[in-house]
């Protein structure tokens, strides 16, 4: 066990004899500047404390440099610690300016907000309006989809009667008018159809009865023609700027709607191209049974377009007037050579027609021709 003091039997050598040693003043304290050498030549019998007494003054001396060492190494930290602190200290007075500015921002936002906010009776006004807007809105889709669902229908039927029928071979099954009175049955009131169902068109759709025999006649192609055709086909359109149309209506369309009344052309032009047109047939009798009541423009026994005086079996009805014109056979034999070629051409943009170019342009010309008899006076008689 070990008493704090070691044993000269444990090998541990003896300890060292007082040697004397030139002694320096380490520090700064002055109660120990005697000289060494009085110390050395003390007598014998004072040898040990002489030793103790350097021993201590060395000790003194080391923990004076550790004290030193450990000062500067505390002032350099302290150094640190002051800089860091500044630091943190400009950091924490550039956020407070930060959020000083952020509360500034909202409190103008607030009041800007609050400044913008309507009354309460102009907030109850505007909700009448958007409810009244909604209200108005959905009755308007709930429109347009009727009237999707109904053109929808029309493309179907359409699309039947274009596989089934073409202008030059119609399909009487599908077009009950082209059949005879004895075989359509009575009429009752009065039979109207559109523009785009006209039954006069002599070569189109024939009337019963009444047989034109086609002529032996060779055919060629126009190359410039054609070549327009070919241009137009690839992108199909109604406007009558492209050179197809242009000069269609230039040579066909504009010469056959080219009556004495111009200001009522005009309107039967336009109103055949929106395909809005309606050709009546005039009843032999007015039915009491009649409830709206139309306006009647001219008589029967003059021509609203011509101006002549011609037996009127039809009347025309522009879009969605109930103001009625009384036309002569020419005239309708003009209008219905026109319709049957927008139809036509209708059928074409839509895709409804799959035949190759030549077919189709051929059909053109045909109708071109009617268009071309038509204006020239060329009608059929009714059967």
């Amino acid at each position: 066990m070990w008493s704090g003091q070691p044993h000269p039997d444990e090998g541990h050598p003896p300890p060292l004899e007082a040697v004397p040693v030139p002694w320096k003043s380490v520090g700064p304290c002055k109660s120990h500047r005697e000289s060494p050498r009085g110390l050395a030549e003390t007598p014998g019998g004072e040898e040990g404390p002489a030793a103790a007494q350097l021993d201590v003054l060395r000790l003194r001396s080391s923990s004076m440099e550790i004290r030193e060492k450990g000062s500067e190494f505390l002032k350099e930290e302290l150094h640190k610690a002051q800089k860091e602190l500044k630091l943190k200290d400009e950091e924490c007075e550039r956020l407070s300016k930060v959020r000083e500015q952020l509360e500034r921002e909202l409190e103008e936002l607030t009041a800007s907000l609050f400044e913008s906010l309507p009354s309460p009776q102009e907030a109850h006004r505007m909700v009448r309006e958007a409810n009244m807007k909604q209200a108005a809105s959905e009755k308007q889709l709930k429109e347009a989809r009727g009237k999707i669902d109904m053109l929808q229908a029309e493309v179907s039927a359409l699309k039947t009667l274009v596989l089934t029928s073409t202008p030059a071979s119609p399909n009487r099954e599908l077009h009950p008018q082209l059949l005879s009175p004895t075989k359509a049955g009575p009429r009752k009131g009065h039979l109207r159809h559109k523009s785009t169902g006209s039954t006069l068109c002599p070569a189109v759709c024939p009337a019963a009865g009444h047989t034109l025999t086609l002529d032996k006649e060779g055919k060629e192609v126009d190359t410039t023609l054609f070549a327009e055709f070919q241009a137009w086909r690839e992108s199909p359109t109604l406007d009558k700027t492209c050179p197809f149309l242009e000069r269609v209506y230039r040579e066909d369309v504009g010469p056959c709607l080219d009556f004495t009344m111009q200001e009522l052309s005009a309107l039967v032009r336009a109103a055949v191209e929106d395909n809005t047109l309606t050709i009546e047939p005039v009843a032999s009798q007015s039915l009491p049974t009649v409830k709206v009541a139309t306006v009647e423009r001219g008589s029967t026994n003059t021509c609203a377009l011509s101006g002549l005086a011609r037996a009127c079996c039809h009347r025309i009805r522009l879009g969605d007037s109930e103001s009625h014109y009384y036309i002569s056979p020419s005239s309708r034999a003009r209008i219905t050579a026109v319709c049957n070629f927008f139809t036509y051409i209708r059928y074409i943009q839509q895709g409804l027609v799959r035949q190759e170019a030549e077919p189709m342009f051929w059909e053109i010309t045909r109708l071109r021709k009617e268009m071309s008899l038509a204006k020239l006076g060329f009608f059929p008689q009714e059967a």
